[in-house]
């Protein structure tokens, strides 16, 4: 008999503006915008933990970090990836992979993507090579071309947690 697996999707969108730090798969990125939020906005794994979430049939990132909670006020999207990753355990899931795509004018995010998977995989317990990020432009349309905001799509495979 197969194991079973789960898979979920996740999207995110934030606004960008001036006078917030930039922060993209747990790196500071260095640009003269940062992203909009509560937290510290890091669309890109806002997006890995709803897809992690949702393949674990689970609720969005907006239940158990909800905007009107002070307490994750300019929080590390890093410590709140750490507490779904446990969450997800609990439940009785471990992340096997990842996969997501980063769509933005500006900054160029390509010399930040090996610093990306290396945090990103570190937090969730998996290796480099089971994080998978593109990041590719809006050729100029909508919002994102206009350099008005960012936006991530993940993907997450889960399999059971192993004892």
């Amino acid at each position: 008999m197969a194991t079973e697996v789960r898979v979920g999707t996740g999207y995110d969108v934030h606004r960008l503006v001036k006078g917030r730090p930039l922060y993209i798969g747990g790196v500071r990125i260095e640009h003269d915008l940062g992203l909009d939020g509560h937290s510290d906005a890091d669309v890109l794994l806002h997006a890995i933990m709803d897809a992690i979430l949702g393949a674990a049939g689970l609720p969005d990132i907006g239940h158990y970090f909800p905007p009107t909670d002070e307490r994750y006020r300019g929080a590390s999207s890093l410590k709140l990836l750490d507490t779904v990753r446990s969450i997800v355990a609990e439940a009785g899931w471990q992340v096997v992979n990842v996969d997501s795509t980063v769509v933005a004018e500006q900054p160029r995010l390509s010399p930040y993507l090996a610093a990306m998977k290396a945090t990103i995989g570190k937090a969730l317990g998996v290796g480099e090579r089971q994080v998978g990020i593109k990041a590719t432009t809006n050729e100029g349309l909508g919002f994102v071309g206009r350099g008005e905001g960012i936006v991530a799509m993940a993907v997450a495979l889960l399999a059971p947690r192993e004892e």
